[in-house]
């Protein structure tokens, strides 16, 4: 269910704005559209924003995109894929990631408390880059005793756990960027 069905409002950041549109749009450059690369923050989709002609925007700012009448300055709203991105877009990410994981730690460290089996030979946790089997069962036994109250605490009560908001972006990237993965837990997909 996307944010607009939920009645939630989406928000996204923006990682690229290009006031004369896409560079191998052929039109002249007065008749192209302003445009914005942005990825949202409640499920890492990434959007062209088509933008009016007076809109403000810059990079690193937050833009409402869902619902359609809250947004300001955008006239069109489009879900793409990694390769779409502009070269500037593409290097903004992994920042833009790293701002949204430390902005809704909480979030992310019920992620932690909260991830389940997903077979019976592979758990959420597992997804996650450098976790394997002695370092999922760690988490596990640490989350049975008490839940983890920010990324701190998780890396100090487990053992060989180390940057644990740093492995979560890896993989949030890793599902950003690849077409092909079995799992999604964080990155949706259209």
């Amino acid at each position: 269910m996307s944010e607009s069905e939920s009645g939630r409002e989406a928000v996204a950041v923006v990682l690229d704005f290009l006031p004369h549109g896409r560079a191998d749009d052929d039109r002249p450059r007065y008749q192209k559209e302003p445009l914005a690369y942005a990825l949202t923050e409640s499920d890492f989709r990434l959007l062209e924003l088509t933008l009016e002609r007076d809109g403000g925007i810059g990079i690193g700012d937050s833009v409402t995109v869902e619902p359609p009448e809250d947004r300001e300055g955008i006239e069109k709203v489009r879900e793409i894929e990694y390769d779409d991105l502009s070269a500037a877009a593409q290097s903004e990410l992994e920042h833009a990631v790293v701002d949204v994981v430390e902005r809704d730690e909480r979030r992310f460290v019920d992620f932690y408390n909260d991830a389940q089996p997903i077979t019976l030979r592979l758990h959420q946790l597992n997804l996650l880059p450098g976790i394997g089997k002695k370092l999922r069962n760690n988490v596990l036994e640490a989350r049975k005793r008490q839940p983890f109250e920010s990324f701190d605490d998780l890396e100090d009560r487990v053992a060989g756990l180390h940057n644990p908001e740093d492995v979560l972006v890896e993989r949030i990237i890793e599902e950003i960027r690849a077409d092909d993965l079995k799992y999604r837990t964080f990155a949706r997909r259209e």
